[in-house]
């Protein structure tokens, strides 16, 4: 009887964007880092399979993990990069997977900066010479400050590689601009202490993001969908302030994105993981306060990622008009079906134990092993499996990672 009330649930109906293209229903896959390429960049069967099994489950939006633009510059060992038509084929391939049951499909494009994990013995770039305020990485992975020709490039890249996943099927791209990656760097005050044209000001420290956002839009067409990974704030004091991240949303707004994903934190502060201190991180919502201020200036469609698990809650935003789209991430590598739970009714089961060991860089990493480890289960058809202890979940991915590190070509 209970399924009957969500007949008309909110979560059920679609949601056409300005491009033309219409969203099946409002639920969304948020990125999460798959690390199933090969070791040139390609994406391989197995990350076809797992987005296949994604599709199948219902999900309206799938969102790709970190499709690298420039192969000088990993988040990880095993992301995908497309910067020619070398591997367009495999992605073809990624996208109709991913399309096959009339789910939509974005890549999401990205330059990691200063947090570059590979090359391991280069120095990574940055809008400046700031390293992570992070015991050890702010010695040993100084970044090095960007030239302008470098600047221009990268926006270039993130152009050219919108532009293969558009040729290669994609319904379109997000560009991520959150989580302490390149873009986010730039409009973090911390993180860019330039004082050209690409920094000093807030106006100046999303110049980066609103050339890459016009560059991406011509690329594209107006016909395929643009979102922007947007910070609410990077919880860090002196970083990305909400008050700023509002007025970079209200800008690209008026660059005619499609649809912006709302998220949070950084390496430093990783509230997209629930590390952020715990004033900032509502239980349901981590930047719902931040949505609700937004959606009082704009009418940009939102998508919501970050702590949403009540079904009920879902459908409360949804109806009010707050957001357009719910975004859930870490949920999916256990229940590769949960769409089709929640546009059911049911809320999102209670996670499963993590470990950690109170050292965020090394708990985010945990968090990584743990769930790429999942994916990898999903992706060879076996069902998610959760690993207990610290021992299993270093075992699990831990030697996989150091191979990968040094087979990476």
């Amino acid at each position: 009887m209970a399924q009957s009330n969500f007949i008309h649930s909110p979560l059920q109906k679609p949601l056409s964007l300005a491009c033309g293209i219409s969203i099946p229903n409002r639920i969304a896959k948020s990125a999460m880092s798959e690390q199933l390429a090969d070791r040139y960049g390609s994406p391989t069967t197995d990350l076809q399979q797992l987005y296949a099994v994604w599709a199948r489950g219902g999900t309206g939006l799938l969102i790709t993990g970190n499709v690298m633009i420039d192969h000088r510059a990993f988040v990880e060992p095993r992301n995908v990069v497309l910067e020619d038509e070398r591997f367009l084929q495999a992605n073809r391939l990624w996208a109709q997977a991913a399309q096959a049951n009339g789910s939509k499909i974005i890549m999401q494009i990205n330059h990691p900066g200063r947090v570059a994990i590979l090359p391991l013995l280069k120095k990574p770039i940055a809008p400046s010479a700031v390293g992570l305020d992070l015991p050890a990485m702010n010695l040993i992975r100084i970044p090095r400050t960007m030239s302008e020709t470098e600047i221009l490039e990268q926006i270039q890249r993130f152009a050219t590689t919108a532009a293969l996943a558009v040729q290669a099927g994609f319904d379109g791209v997000q560009v991520h601009a959150a989580h302490g990656y390149l873009l986010s760097q730039f409009l973090s005050p911390l993180a860019n202490t330039r004082t050209d044209q690409w920094g000093g000001t807030a106006e100046n420290r999303r110049r980066m993001l609103i050339e890459t956002v016009r560059a991406v839009r011509q690329a594209i067409g107006k016909n395929k969908i643009l979102s922007v990974k947007l910070n609410s704030a990077d919880f860090q004091k002196g970083g990305l302030s909400q008050d700023e991240s509002i007025q970079v949303a209200l800008a690209l707004e008026q660059e005619g994105i499609d649809l912006l994903e709302v998220s949070g934190g950084n390496y430093e502060s990783p509230a997209q993981l629930g590390y952020a201190p715990d004033r900032h991180v509502q239980r349901d919502a981590y930047s719902l306060d931040y949505a609700t201020s937004l959606r009082n200036q704009s009418k940009l469609p939102l998508m919501l990622t970050g702590g949403l698990r009540h079904v009920d809650v879902m459908n409360r935003l949804l109806t009010e008009g707050t957001v357009d789209l719910v975004g859930l991430a870490r949920p999916f590598a256990l229940q590769p079906d949960l769409a089709k739970q929640l546009l059911a009714g049911k809320s999102v089961k209670e996670p499963a134990k993590i470990p950690t060991v109170g050292y965020k860089p090394v708990d985010a990493y945990l968090q990584l092993a743990w769930h790429a480890a999942q994916f990898r289960r999903i992706s060879s058809g076996q069902q998610p499996k959760a690993i207990k202890g610290l021992i299993r979940t270093l075992v699990a991915f831990g030697p996989r990672m150091g191979f990968n590190i040094l087979t990476q070509e």
